[in-house]
């Protein structure tokens, strides 16, 4: 009895490491470039002299106005409208030209809440006007 002969075609193999070497070299040269191209930018700052200190030329204690959970606002524990809120604040900085002003809101209010009394606070004060972050 006479057997056929089956004949199967090799699938041909495909050789990964000459293409994952070209890879490598091309992930290694953009790396390089980069690397080169990236310029280190710097501020020189001009620290202050721990020696040189003096006490009475420290700014006064800044200005917390508080957001409480219902949205009021409240400086020293009392409530204040937007009107005294403005007038407390220009009188503060009025007296006190290194003074600062801080907003410390609740976390359970909207965020855009939030960011509409800092508008509004800033508008009054500038950059004298900051968010508490804790």
């Amino acid at each position: 009895m006479r057997f056929k002969q089956q004949t199967t075609a090799k699938l041909p193999e495909i050789n990964l490491i000459p293409m994952l070497n070209v890879m490598m070299g091309i992930l290694a040269f953009f790396v390089m470039i980069t690397m080169t191209l990236t310029a280190q930018q710097s501020v020189d700052i001009q620290l202050p002299n721990p020696d040189s200190a003096d006490p009475s030329q420290n700014a006064p204690d800044p200005v917390i106005v508080e957001l409480n959970p219902q949205g009021q606002t409240v400086i020293n524990d009392q409530t204040l409208s937007q009107a005294q809120l403005t007038q407390q604040i220009q009188l503060y900085l009025s007296q006190n030209p290194q003074g600062f002003v801080i907003l410390k809101a609740d976390r359970q209010l909207p965020y855009e809440l939030v960011v509409q009394q800092l508008q509004e606070m800033r508008q009054i004060g500038g950059d004298r006007v900051s968010l508490a972050i804790e």
